[in-house]
């Protein structure tokens, strides 16, 4: 698996400090987050999910703990719009560059405004797809901010 995607090449021209992580991918699990979680031997609430939706329309990357559901109505309120759903596969792969089960917030085709939950803040660090099915890129929550530009939120 090469380790150099469009996402660990943002990170590499932001200079922020990271770690790689790889598991075995299981497209058959029921929760991709979970697996990857149990894969890697973490805590599940430290690995996000990248969710592509559309909030208004606009495209909205909102990005979250991976053991429980967002509320399309807080992401909403968040990104100042009326209503939020959640972008089809095709759409976010066409998006992003990225297959689903691999999309990373980070090194996106077209960037969109992206927010993290709230939660992020409470931790060391966190773990995000790499941009690459079975890949995780661990990294504080403050680089995840930072490098995206991105909104804390509630979203649960």
């Amino acid at each position: 698996m090469s380790r150099a995607t469009p996402a660990t090449r943002q990170l590499d021209q932001a200079r922020v400090s990271y770690r790689l992580h790889t598991y075995d991918y299981d497209p058959k699990a029921q929760n991709i987050g979970a697996h990857a979680a149990l894969s890697l031997g973490i805590d599940p609430g430290r690995m996000f999910k990248t969710l592509m939706t559309r909030v208004d329309g606009r495209p909205v990357c909102a990005i979250a703990p991976s053991d429980g559901d967002i509320s399309l109505k807080r992401l909403a309120q968040a990104a100042h719009g009326k209503g939020a759903v959640m972008m089809d596969a095709a759409e976010a792969e066409r998006l992003t560059g990225y297959k689903v089960g691999g999309i990373s917030p980070f090194g996106q085709r077209k960037a969109s405004p992206a927010f993290i939950a709230i939660e992020a803040l409470g931790l060391e660090t966190l773990f995000v797809n790499g941009g690459q099915r079975g890949l995780q890129v661990e990294l504080a929550p403050r680089d995840l901010v930072a490098v995206l530009g991105a909104t804390l939120a509630p979203l649960r």
